[in-house]
């Protein structure tokens, strides 16, 4: 299925019934990354899955994807699909984008789930690291793509997960240049959503690797103290893919975490 948004088509997935549930992929991925999710909750939840800008079925919308604007696309999914409560989840960019969100519609979530993201802006290391990063894909995104997506998982785990990596890769390679860079770009000049985190009157989950590359844990420790309602998972032996790395027991805490956001209060 698919919606218009500043003449791009976004490609969404729909299914199930019940209280909504959305999952919001991260950098280089698509919603498919999310369906033994969807398989797990579908019986119990409407669960959404959407292809962001310039990723999977989706189309680019410019030269630069900021989160807001990402953000924006799939306020346009849910609003084509009458959708005015959710629990919103996002994976790294994901998390961007879904705290981009609930800055503007805070109303909208009845949960938060940041599965190895960040409410912080890039450092200035990171920001000049993004900026290499652009400079690579612009020559050869391609061998960017292969060289980027094992460094997700934790080293241990690669050798485990090579038929998920090279799925990954494969679906990744599908990109345009364009759209590598314009997420890139986007990320690159997100800006802190520590306030996100501090006014939030629903509950947030973190999910975060102690083996992570990305995004340390050390860091999701300060940013779980600020809200009023934090659930947590610290995933011992696990790098920024949680949700491929240690499914069953991501799946399960959030399983529990959609649960809870839906209680009674």
């Amino acid at each position: 299925m698919n919606v218009r948004y500043k003449d791009a088509l976004i490609s969404f997935q729909d299914r199930g019934a019940g209280n909504t549930v959305v999952f919001i992929h991260g950098f280089t991925q698509t919603s498919s990354v999310w369906n033994f999710f969807v398989e797990q909750l579908v019986d119990t939840y409407r669960v959404i899955t959407i292809d962001l800008p310039g990723h999977g079925e989706s189309e680019c919308i410019g030269e630069v994807h900021p989160m807001e604007q990402m953000g924006e696309a799939i306020k346009t999914v849910l609003d084509h699909l009458k959708i005015t409560r959710a629990v919103i989840i996002g994976h790294s960019m994901g998390g961007y984008v879904a705290l981009a969100m609930a800055r503007v519609y805070p109303g909208l979530f009845r949960g938060l789930g940041l599965f190895h993201s960040t409410s912080l802006a890039d450092s200035e290391e990171g920001r000049i690291s993004r900026e290499r990063n652009i400079k690579v894909i612009r020559e050869d995104h391609q061998t960017f793509l292969f060289n980027f997506i094992p460094e997700l998982f934790a080293p241990e785990n690669r050798e485990r997960m090579a038929p998920e990596i090279d799925a990954l890769v494969s679906e990744a390679k599908k990109m345009t240049k364009k759209a590598v860079v314009a997420a890139q770009e986007g990320m690159k000049t997100r800006s802190s959503s520590l306030d996100v985190l501090i006014n939030a009157k629903f509950p947030v989950m973190f999910i975060a690797g102690q083996k992570d590359s990305r995004v340390p844990f050390e860091n999701i420790w300060v940013q779980m103290a600020l809200t009023e309602e934090a659930h947590s998972l610290i995933l011992r032996n696990v790098g920024h893919m949680g949700f491929l790395e240690a499914k069953l027991q991501t799946c399960d805490f959030t399983r529990a975490f959609i649960h809870s956001c839906y209680r009674p209060r």
